[in-house]
Order: structure tokens, then sequence, then C-alpha cells
């Protein structure tokens, strides 16, 4: 397969000040829960990408200083030369595939907590800090001023040292210190660095000025990440005259414009509040104020839409964080013609939450990202069959499928059974609920993929048994039967049933999903706390319910702050109008109603309502599984070597722990793991310097 010529113009060089890019697509900083702590496997994750053809590579936001110290929350450091190694293995990682490495400097100003190294944090003025960390934060004098530039002029020598390619000044998402000089909010000085916009610019143009001077001459180009909107009440996005008016102010000094949304919520909104491409109506005027190349992005996986912006002067380059963590081949399956295999992302933000649990990402599309150096997984390439063992997988959602698929590339013989009449599994199902559609995409690329596989026979409406397990003749059999949600109120909160005996009134999310949408009044009880809850809410509001919404957390989905969702799930519930209890938990369920209490002060009252929606822990599926395992005899008799659960059968949990569950059973099938008996991947270590 070649490239189609609609997509030539992805695949033009672009001039960056001294350095070119070869393509136009570039992965963006983003965080990865890997950081100064992890860098072999930061390392290999970068340069996947390189591999995959993207034509810059950067790192996360890197801390310059110890007064930038943002733990703990786990991003680079480069605070001094001591660093520069980890940071080199990366720029290896990426040149070893012909890419450029970028960096991405940052000083945190009021964001930095400076709980590791017990700084003095500082901003423009004196105050409180961001949030509600009960801290406040020193103004910087003038001699300190001063003293920062030279922070990040110090911080850039060490950055062309390490192999970087291009240098950021990052001044957006509200988190850095040239953001927060050019905020009115923070900045209430009165001298030649506060007041005007010109004067509140003043220390990111001379940051900028003097990184130019410090690196241009030694062939690094220069970046400015900056953010083109304001607050505009809640969920709201407007474009900001006065960031616009800042990149006119200094259009020409940089090699590169990142331009993006802030906060990090608006710039990485899921695909449940955004679609592809959303950013594009703020950002297209930036390439009217500067000759210099604009990128931009708003998780585009289609290379149509990416033409588009290009041809229509939106930008320059195509941006990606997500897309490029779901699949970093998809500039090299454009290229060679293989549009159809890319694994598009489905804008879920699991990937986000790494940084927020402050561990390396995850991903639902692409099990493989955070294990290429830890387990030595590439994204593309997969060990042949270790044997001539017939596989069948009981059960095609998530888990089944992903292990239907890495089996079949590596060679296997794989039948896939499911008992349903669509693949997918919950994946199928919860993606028909409100907001959810993008994440079919985890079914669809792999049934593409599967039905095109020689050696994978595909089933559906054949339910298997154990007799028909034992007599199908698979000498592995891998049972990947889902979970189903309880009816019984057991969750978090609760550890006890709390129903009794009126399970007509009572539903789960299987119900709703199987199309039960109950009128009237209706209680949602949610005890699992990511977005379960919120979805089901908004399905019996479009169908006519009013709905309470019932949590003992301190608010609605409460998980969800991990990916970027918490105030937009919340903000359109109470748009909808729905009653939101937060703080409450069920105690009771009978005839005459149910009965809530206050989780803090066990103040009780007792309602009349149509439904109750229980939405708190699933069980797995394991009646196949335990009845196969049961029948010794069955087995003795037949060709099974080893039969075992995967996914959702095993363990409930998110659909990229399915995914990975099902890929990590494909991977290790006959594979030795006598090397690491103990632990079955490498660790990072500390080095121990002498006293």
């Amino acid at each position: 397969m070649s490239r189609d010529p609609r997509y030539d113009i992805l695949f033009e060089p672009i001039k960056l000040g001294p350095v070119t890019a070869k393509n136009r697509f570039y992965q963006v900083p983003h965080c990865s829960g890997m950081g100064h702590t992890k860098p072999h496997t930061a390392a290999a994750m970068r340069g996947s990408k390189a591999e995959g053809g993207w034509a810059v590579v950067s790192t996360e936001e890197c801390e310059i200083h110890h007064t930038s110290d943002v733990s703990p929350y786990i991003e680079q450091r480069l605070w001094d030369d001591s660093d520069i190694p980890n940071h080199a293995r990366m720029v290896d990682a990426v040149h070893a595939h012909g890419a450029l490495a970028a960096i991405e400097l940052a000083h945190n100003g009021l964001e930095a907590s400076n709980l590791y190294s017990r700084s003095t944090i500082v901003g423009p003025s004196p105050g409180p800090v961001p949030g509600y960390n009960p801290v406040q934060a020193a103004g910087l004098t003038k001699k300190e001023i001063r003293e920062v530039r030279q922070i990040y002029r110090a911080a850039a020598a060490r950055a062309k040292k390490a192999g970087f390619d291009i240098i950021y000044v990052y001044s957006g998402h509200g988190l850095t210190l040239p953001t927060h000089f050019l905020s009115r909010k923070y900045n209430q000085r009165t001298d030649e660095y506060g007041g005007s916009l010109e004067n509140r610019c003043r220390f990111l143009k001379e940051i900028l000025e003097e990184t130019i001077d410090e690196v241009r001459q030694e062939g690094c180009a220069i970046a400015v990440r900056i953010s083109v909107d304001e607050p505009a009440g809640a969920n709201q996005i407007r474009v900001s005259e006065e960031s616009l008016a800042v990149i006119e102010m200094l259009a020409e000094l940089p090699d590169l414009w990142d331009v993006n949304l802030s906060t990090w919520v608006n710039d990485s909104a899921t695909s449940r509040f955004e679609p592809e491409g959303f950013q594009a109506q703020f950002i297209k005027g930036v390439k009217s104020l500067t000759s210099k190349p604009v990128v931009g992005v708003g998780r585009y996986t289609s290379p149509d839409t990416m033409v588009a912006n290009i041809r229509g002067g939106v930008q320059d380059l195509i941006g990606a964080a997500r897309p490029s963590i779901a699949d970093p081949f998809l500039p090299k399956k454009i290229e060679e013609g293989r549009i159809d295999e890319i694994r598009e992302c489905i804008g879920c933000n699991i990937c986000v939450s790494g940084d927020f649990m402050m561990t390396p990402m995850r991903c639902t599309q692409n099990p493989t990202v955070g294990e290429e150096w830890r387990r030595g997984w590439h994204p593309e390439i997969i060990a042949s069959a270790g044997s001539s063992d017939s596989v069948l997988i009981v059960g095609a959602g998530p888990a089944g499928l992903e292990c239907a698929l890495a089996l079949g590339r590596r060679g296997y013989q794989v039948t896939l059974a499911e008992a349903s009449s669509e693949f997918g599994g919950r994946v199928a199902r919860e993606s028909r609920l409100p907001g959810l559609a993008t994440w079919r995409r985890v079914q669809d690329h792999r049934v593409l993929l599967l039905e095109r596989m020689t050696n994978v026979n595909l089933y559906l409406e054949s339910e298997m048994d154990a007799s028909a397990i034992c007599d199908f003749g698979a000498q592995r059999v891998v049972i990947a039967t889902g979970a189903k949600w309880r009816n019984d109120g057991v969750g978090r909160d609760n550890n006890f049933p709390v129903s009794r005996g009126i399970q007509k009134a009572i539903l789960t999310p299987d119900d709703i999903m199987n199309g039960v949408l109950p009128k009237g009044h209706v209680v949602i009880y949610d005890d699992d706390h990511y977005y379960m809850g919120g979805v089901i809410a908004e399905a019996i509001d479009e169908a006519g319910g009013y709905v309470t919404f019932i949590t003992p957390a301190a608010d609605v989905s409460h998980w969800t702050h991990n990916t970027l969702e918490q105030n937009r799930i919340q903000a359109r519930l109470i748009n909808l109008g729905i009653d939101i209890q937060t703080g409450t938990e069920i105690i009771s369920v009978d005839e005459d109603g149910v009965e809530i209490g206050c989780v803090y002060t066990g103040f009780s009252t007792k309602h009349r309502v149509n439904k109750l929606v229980l939405v708190t822990s699933r069980i797995p599926n394991r009646s196949v599984y335990d009845s196969v395992c049961e029948d010794l005899e069955g087995l003795q008799d037949s060709a099974i070597k080893s039969v075992d659960c995967i996914g959702d059968c095993q363990v409930p949990g998110t659909i990229a722990a399915a995914v990975y569950a099902g890929h990590l059973w494909a991977r290790e099938l006959d594979e030795s793991t006598a090397e690491h008996i103990e632990t079955p991947f490498r660790r990072e270590h500390a080095v121990v310097e002498p006293n």
C-alpha cells in the first residue's frame, strides 16, 4: 500500500528556525506519570513515537528549579547538571528514528507546591496560591526576577547540552510563572512588570529573548506555548483578546507558536463533551498574527480533518498528545496507506489519570504504552507463536477482542466465540449511552483487523458451556465473559446488601443499557464514582424521568477529577435540573421506599420512588469458567492444557484494564518468565551515590 496523494501535504518538511521537521506530525508536550523518576520508561515511550513517524517528540513540562517543584506530581526535572543524562537518554531514543526532540521548560510559579524542596513559592505578587493549599506565595522583587530569568537561561543551556533541538518557553494552561505575570488576576504589580498588557508581558518577553540569545546560535529552535482563551463562566471558552495581542507583540521572536486552550480541563476535554478538532475555532486567527509556524491540537485522528486544517490556514503542524498515545504509529500508517488500521483515540482520558495518580500512564486503546521498556512491548511488533497450540476465547468484549487480536498477530489459530449477536461486550453497550459513542472505536478497530486474519475464526450467537468447551478441541481456553452490575447495593460505601425483597423496583446499569428507561421519580445511587452514574442520569432524564442523584462522595462522579471531567459532568446534571444530593448514602430499601442518610451526621429521611437504579459494583460472570475448572474429568479427557479467565471476568475494572489483561495473556502465552519469577517486569532503580 502507498500513501493517498490527498495526504501528501502532511508529509512536507517544515522549517522551524534552524531545524527542520521532516513532516507535519508534532507530538506536543504531554504528561506521562513517568517524569524524572522513570527515565528509561519515559525514553522508550517517547522513542516509540519517533519510530512511528512523528517528526517532533516533546517531553512533558520540565521543572527548571527547586522553586518550581510540583510534587507529588511526577514531571521532568532539569534543576542542575545531574539531570542532563536522563534527558539525553530520551533525546537519543528520539534521534535514533530521525525525529526532533523538544523540551518544555517550566517554572510553575504559583502552581508549584514545593512540597519536596520546601522552597518558598513565588509569583508576580504576594498572596494565596490557586486551589486549596493553605499556603501563600511571595511576590518577586526586581532582583529576584533577574535571578529567575537567569534560571531560565541556565536551564536552556542544560537542555542544549542534553541534545534537544527545540526548547520551549512555556506560558500556557495557567500553570506557569510567565502566565501568572500575564494574568490580571495574579499580577497586581505597579512597576514595569504590572499594569498594562505590555508591562505584564515583559517577563515573558525577557525570558524568550534570553533563551534565544542562549541557544539559537547553538542550533536550537525556540517555541512558545500559550493559551488563546480566557475564563468565560463555568465550562465556557472565549478567545482572549489579550492572548492574541501577546502573540502579535512577540510574533516574530520564537520559531514556533504552540497554541491551545486553558485550563487543562478545556485543552484536553474528553470526547463526551467535545468533538475532534474543537479547538480549531479558537486558534484559527493566530496564523494571521505571525509568519512563524503554528501547531495546535484537537484530538485529531482523521487525516482528512488534518489536511483541511492546514489548507484552511488554521495551523501548520498537527499537534497531538492523546492520539499519539493511542497510536504511536499514526503518521506511519497514514504514510503507508493503512488509515483503517489506526488505533483512534477514544478521548476517555485514562491517559491523563496517570498524571493525577502519579503512575505511568495507561491507554484504553494502546495496552503497550508504558510497557515499552518495562516489559519490552512494541506497539506494532509482537513475538511469533511459541507453539502450535490452538486457542478458544469465550467472550468478545474488550479483553477477548484484544486477546484474539494479539494472538492472531502472533500466528496462533484462534477461535473467538461470543454468545450475543454483536461483538464488543460492555463497549458495545456502553457506547450507546449519552456521550460515549466514540468509545465504540475499541471494538470497531479490533473487529476490523480480526476479520482480515485467516487464522482467526469469529462466531456470534455461540454460547459455550463446559461440555462444548471441552469438546471443542482447543489446547488453550480463555474465558472473557465479563461482569454484571450488582442489584443489592454493595459498593464502596455500602459493604452489605441494602434491599429487602423488592427487586421489581430496583434497576442496574445493565437494565438501562438493555433499554429499560423508567419514568416517574427515579433515584440513582452512585457508589461507583466513575462515569456510569452520570451517563445513566442523562439517559433517564432524556427519556422523561425525574432523577434524584445520590452519592456518598463529596461531588458527582468523583473519580473523574482524574480524567478532567468532573466539573463538566456535575455542571451538565445541574443544567438538566437533576436533584443532586452528595454526602448521602442509602441505609435501606423496602416496600415503603428508600431510606437515605447523611454520611456525616447519620440523619436519615424516607422517600417514595418509582424506581431505584443502583450504580455500585459488579460481579464477575464466572459460571462458565468455574464449571470448566470443576469438570476435571472432562479436562483430562480433552486436549485442554490450560483454562484462564481474563478481564472483567477475573476482576471488574476499567475498559483499559480489560484490554490490557487480554493483551498480557496473549503476550505471555508460551513465553518463558524464568528470568522474572518474582517480578515479571523491569523496574527503575535509584542510584545510590557514595556519601
